[in-house]
């Protein structure tokens, strides 16, 4: 559906989760901003997404056609893969190569399992089909396209039902004539069929997993565009004229075009944009290093900001047999923001092992049923129903009091899964949730950030997320991080995120040499020919060539090594003159990872990467309006009351101030312990801090040595 044009002077962003959908209308100028948060409709997400935006436009009194774009970032790719509720696939590849999706690296994720499970393919082995065909590792075409097997084996998959086809050669990566020859067969013959060729998907060398994304993109490239062209149509008829954009796992945004064809690349859409408002509340308030811990209502992520920009990762994983176990997933080659699972969210399920122990997730009991204390029909103890037992959630003003919680039912759940099992009290059972959810997430972040070369202590977490700020005080303990920021809507910051995010695509081309051995002028090439994609793709969000800006970085590897480190490439004009920038470029990265060099040992590079981005639309309006509101009056008392809330084995229950979020002032500060309420999420401050509100509404909390 093309996109319109529109005149209205609203930006509107859109976070589907898995248990809310979260929500935002925001001016040109930042000073209005609109926070909704309605429960995600998992039978059909866009129907959540129309009932929150019908109740937003019609409390503030405004309709459809005054918003002019639309960012959207959705958990519809992660699970359709995660549930196996993708289209019916096909695999074609070069004769030989089969089972490449079994065989993988052959490499085991624990050694003394001997009930290993691997994962899955997305596609079984009676669809994935062979034909004759041969490229040598240097392009050469050592055996033509058989397009007479080939005009069988696709009559022989659409024969057995597949709604798409996903094609992987070898050395493709190189030259991609075979595979470009495949598409247009397909297209031209079977124009019903998705057709997704990795060569366009992933241009990277190894084929396991290069194959491995193809097929990921073709198994939900149906079900994105379906949805798609649903919420679009959906969205035209509410009135809404603007164009819509989508969020990538890379943190930066495209067209729905983008998204179609590559709709692999939404994977981690939703907490990419939770790690860039990380970012963006860290550099508001002065803080270059972040960590960014957003916890929802399904699992909880965190990702280190290093100087302002989020780390960027090349090897994803979806779908893992054991959710932390690398190694136990389906590999996916795209560019994305490296987030690390750290633990549970609000809704995730408290249970005893087959030994007795007290585990919490991975189970979750979504938006249907919910929690117990939803009163949805839900009978498994949850996170939430821990949090709302020990006193952290007021049961009648979860959701701004649209949504009463059941505090007897989130007590009956925890007794009878818990409590009585253990032969505890439910406060201790919640406690006992309540402990193993805040040092799982620790003890995950802790390692991450070690692996990295990093210190803890010198970050700031910047908590989002419905259950983030309920979760983060004693995150930031565990972690020894002496300082928490809390932005104003922090359930739902991930839809500001959504709006500071700039217009980026990024592509990659493989090109295996020595450095010493480079052909320039073909490297030249190869980087015209993704920069003019590049400026097209951005052009389509409606990015002038003039804005476009463009950053190289390479795989770059000892020879005889096995993996490589992303190093950045010198700007300007590349030829031989640059060769010893890069080696000097790849040697300072390496040193970061490994505190040592290797000068006597030769150098290759195996993939050329491109990013092109623009200056975000919006994130200087956004900073300016959140500080315009000081001028804002603040009627009344900030102290709503006090509440007793459960301070830990030593300390039991005791009272804590309680107050209203929208009431405190820039300039207040309040010891703790204390509860801050807003609509979209509570923040939980210890006895041994203090919180204090600055001048963007941010609630800053100051951990005691």
């Amino acid at each position: 559906m093309p996109q319109n044009q529109s005149h209205g002077r609203y930006r509107f962003g859109v976070d589907i989760g898995g248990t809310f959908t979260d929500l935002v209308i925001v001016d040109e100028t930042g000073r209005i901003m609109l926070l909704g948060k309605t429960l995600t409709t998992p039978r059909d997400p866009s129907e959540g997404v129309l009932v929150g935006l019908a109740q937003m436009l019609a409390e503030n009194g405004l309709q459809a056609c005054d918003i002019a774009n639309a960012v959207h970032a959705t958990t519809l790719i992660t699970n359709a893969i995660i549930e196996r509720k993708g289209a019916r696939t096909g695999l074609i590849t070069t004769q030989g190569f089969r089972d490449i999706l079994e065989i993988g690296r052959e490499m085991r994720y624990d050694l003394y399992d001997l009930y290993l499970e691997m994962p899955r393919p997305l596609v079984p082995r009676e669809l994935r089909m062979e034909v004759r065909e041969r490229v040598g590792k240097e392009g050469e075409i050592r055996i033509p396209l058989d397009m007479e097997q080939l005009e069988k084996v696709a009559g022989e998959l659409v024969d057995r039902g597949v709604a798409s086809v996903a094609v992987s050669f070898l050395h493709s990566y190189i030259n991609d004539a075979h595979e470009l020859a495949v598409e247009q067969f397909l297209r031209d013959r079977y124009p019903q069929i998705s057709v997704s060729i990795s060569s366009k998907v992933a241009r990277e060398i190894r084929e396991y997993e290069r194959t491995s994304t193809t097929v990921a993109n073709a198994y939900v490239q149906p079900l994105t565009r379906m949805y798609l062209e649903r919420l679009a149509s959906r969205m035209e008829d509410t009135g809404f004229h603007g164009s819509i954009h989508m969020m990538l796992s890379n943190g930066g945004v495209a067209s729905l075009q983008v998204a179609r064809e590559h709709p692999i690349r939404l994977l981690e859409s939703g907490p990419a944009a939770g790690a860039l408002v990380g970012g963006f509340y860290g550099q508001l308030v002065g803080e270059r290093n972040v960590l960014a811990f957003d916890m929802g209502g399904t699992t909880a992520k965190a990702c280190m900001i290093d100087d302002g920009q989020p780390m960027i990762t090349y090897n994803f994983e979806a779908a893992r047999v054991h959710r932390f176990r690398r190694g136990s997933g389906l590999p996916i080659k795209i560019p994305a923001i490296e987030l690390m699972e750290i633990g549970a969210g609000g809704g995730s399920i408290a249970y005893l092992n087959k030994m007795g122990l007290l585990k919490v997730g991975p189970e979750s009991a979504g938006a249907e049923p919910g929690p117990a204390c939803y009163g949805q029909g839900g009978t498994d103890p949850t996170v939430t129903d821990a949090d709302l037992v020990l006193g952290y959630l007021d049961p009648n003003y979860f959701l701004g009091g649209r949504m009463k919680l059941d505090v007897e039912a989130a007590r009956s759940a925890l007794r009878k899964k818990v409590a009585e099992p253990l032969k505890i009290d439910e406060v201790q059972a919640a406690w006992g949730i309540n402990e193993i959810v805040n040092e799982n997430m620790a003890s995950a972040a802790r390692v991450h950030i070690a692996e990295k070369g990093r210190d803890p202590r010198k970050y700031t977490i910047v908590a989002t997320g419905g259950a983030g700020p309920v979760h983060a005080y004693r995150v930031a303990r565990k972690l020894q991080i002496r300082r928490v920021l809390c932005p104003l809507g922090a359930g739902v910051a991930s839809t500001i995120g959504l709006l500071v995010a700039p217009p980026k695509v990024d592509f990659v081309h493989a090109y295996v040499s020595r450095l010493k051995d480079l052909d320039w002028e073909k490297l030249r090439s190869i980087y015209r020919e993704m920069e003019e994609r590049a400026v097209a793709a951005l052009a389509e969000v409606g990015v002038p060539a003039s804005q476009v800006v463009l950053s190289r970085v390479a795989d770059i590897r000892y020879v005889g090594q096995g993996y490589e480190v992303v190093t950045r490439i010198p700007d300007g004009e590349l030829g031989p003159e640059k060769a010893g920038e890069i080696r000097e470029a790849f040697e300072t990265a390496y040193r970061e990872l490994y505190e040592r060099s290797l000068p006597e040992v030769e150098v290759e590079v195996l993939s050329w990467r491109l990013f092109a981005y623009s200056v975000p639309v919006g994130a200087e309006a956004i900073a300016g309006g959140l500080k315009s509101r000081n001028g804002r009056p603040h009627r009344g008392s900030a102290l709503k009351g006090h509440r007793p809330i459960y301070l830990g084995d030593q300390n039991g229950f005791q009272q804590a101030a309680v107050y209203d979020r929208y009431l405190l002032k820039p300039g207040d500060s309040y010891p703790g312990p204390a509860v801050v309420e807003e609509r979209e999420s509570t923040v939980v401050i210890g006895r041994d801090a203090r919180f204090s509100v600055d001048g963007y509404q941010n609630l800053i909390i100051e951990i005691s040595e």
